[in-house]
């Protein structure tokens, strides 16, 4: 067949690319944006409303918030408005969202983590895959994910399925306690001295003694005292994957699956919890007390708490300005791993017909300090005041009757090189928070990224979740009158519950997660 001249080809090309960006134009898309006439100006898009959920209650002044942030992105080209919904965190979290994905709910965006239901949503196919998406609306996100390495974590059945925070840090127990009570009681220990459950364990029946009338308050739930077992043992938790209670050793190349009260670890923990709660470290309440242990340290009514090296070292903000804090860092030697990428995400719901406004808006936010300003902080003068670099409550506000400031679900659009000092995080401080996780013995999880399918299994797992409940938590909490027999009555039916079955399926699924990793 006869070739036609190369200019006639061209100019033929030319002719379908005028017609096409005279259709793009028609459509009510920007004529420049295909590589048109860009001295004529872009037709402007359609309002959108993007409906996003949070967690927490709802400040009082999130909607004129949001209506801001709706203006300022308006001005920068992205023509949208904002509904703001909230739920409170907890099951009534996890349960709504599970709730509104099997109905259908055509929702935007909202706020999730591994301790929410990002691994039941994710497991479901509730969320929307990005991997196409996401370097092409959000490029400077994109960008920001690929020096982090933290897209793999996130990525379920080949695709992208969340968005995770762009922190850096360590959940590595500390334990805090009201320095200006021990000091005074002539108690008060040499610093960093805690180092080891023996130095606890003497300390706190010191503080037991010095204070027979008040909380020592301590674990203030009952899985405190084993992660700090697991900690001394360098045991791996895969709890938060969907695998209650079964662990593997950091320092096993081999990443065998084991159920935690078959091990020494558990029986030792065991003695402990029974020993503390017969001494009065462990609260006689502590299975029924559901209150928030940061607002009961900062308010009094505990003298000693667990911790990590944020609330080590963030300002307590107590409600008595004589109230001072010392803390400890446990079994500094001992490796433990950095807190996942998926701690706090934003995710797009399936269902979501502006997934491409919702990545727009993100993108954004990585690289404009007054957006983030106007959606971490708020309105200035309104919702923060300045005192120099720092963003702090306005007079008469704290972090109990803030009208928007440290709202619930902020986290995930954390931005560390666009936050302010505040009340809680002086300057610097999240800084020194990635420097501290890039300490050799904290390190990224290689099980990351991994959860547990439970179809085959999960029947087995609401048995063992069961026997935890009736068993495992009193064994935790130390109201067992015989720890020794208790441990091996609960070892005895978690086995009747199928936790053998639940071993070879999740290690199956273990596997081939590393497998998968090495290729």
């Amino acid at each position: 067949m006869k070739k036609k001249p190369l200019t006639a080809m061209l100019s033929a090309a030319m002719l379908l690319t005028s017609m096409a960006l005279t259709a793009c134009s028609s459509d009510g898309k920007p004529s420049g944006e295909a590589g048109g006439d860009k001295s004529k100006p872009a037709a402007k898009e359609d309002e959108v409303t993007l409906k996003f959920y949070f967690g927490g209650d709802k400040k009082s002044g999130t909607d004129e918030v949001w209506k801001a942030i709706s203006e300022y992105v308006k001005g920068k080209g992205l023509n949208v408005k904002f509904t703001i919904n909230t739920i409170p965190f907890g099951d009534p979290y996890k349960e709504k969202l599970l709730v509104m994905s099997a109905s259908g709910d055509d929702w935007d965006m909202n706020f999730d983590g591994d301790w929410l239901a990002y691994r039941q949503m994710a497991s479901k196919g509730a969320y929307l895959g990005l991997n196409d998406l996401l370097p092409k609306h959000a490029p400077n996100l994109y960008k920001k994910y690929q020096e982090q390495g933290t897209l793999a974590a996130a990525t379920v059945g080949g695709q992208v399925v969340a968005l995770p925070w762009t922190m850096k840090m360590s959940q590595r127990p500390f334990v805090k306690w009201r320095a200006d009570l021990t000091k005074k009681a002539g108690i008060e220990p040499a610093p960093n001295s805690i180092k080891t459950l023996e130095d606890l364990d003497k300390f706190a029946h010191q503080i037991r003694q010095a204070f027979p009338d008040m909380k020592v308050g301590f674990p203030v739930v009952p899985n405190t005292l084993t992660g700090f077992f697991e900690l001394r043992d360098e045991l791996n938790d895969l709890s938060a994957q969907g695998g209650n209670q079964l662990v593997v050793e950091i320092n096993d190349k081999s990443f065998k699956v084991k159920a935690l009260e078959q091990t020494k670890t558990y029986s030792d923990m065991a003695q402990y919890a029974a020993k503390w709660y017969a001494d009065g470290i462990i609260n006689k309440d502590v299975l029924v007390d559901k209150e928030d242990p940061g607002p009961k340290f900062r308010n009094g009514k505990i003298l000693l708490a667990n911790s990590s090296h944020e609330w080590a070292n963030a300002e307590e903000n107590f409600s008595d300005s004589s109230f001072e804090r010392s803390t400890s860092q446990l079994y500094p030697d001992k490796k433990f791993p950095n807190r996942t990428a998926l701690a706090n995400v934003v995710a797009i719901n399936k269902n979501s017909k502006h997934p491409d406004l919702v990545l727009r808006f993100l993108d954004m936010l990585e690289t404009d300090q007054k957006l983030y300003d106007l959606v971490q902080y708020g309105i200035e003068g309104k919702n923060y005041v300045l005192d120099g670099k720092a963003a702090n409550y306005p007079a008469g506000m704290n972090s109990t009757t803030s009208n928007y400031m440290e709202w619930g679900g902020q986290w995930a659009l954390w931005k560390p090189q666009f936050m302010k000092p505040n009340p809680t995080y002086k300057d610097g401080f999240w800084v020194k928070e990635a420097e501290f996780a890039s300490e050799p013995s904290n390190f990224t999880n290689p099980l990351d990224g991994f959860f547990v399918v439970s179809d085959s299994i999960k029947n087995e797992l609401a048995q063992r979740d069961q026997v935890q409940s009736e068993l495992g938590r009193a064994i935790e909490a130390g109201t067992v009158k015989d720890p020794e027999k208790a441990v091996s009555d609960y070892i005895a039916k978690q086995k009747a519950a199928g936790v053998d079955k639940v071993i070879a399926e999740v290690q199956k699924q273990v596997d081939a997660f590393i497998a998968a990793k090495k290729k």
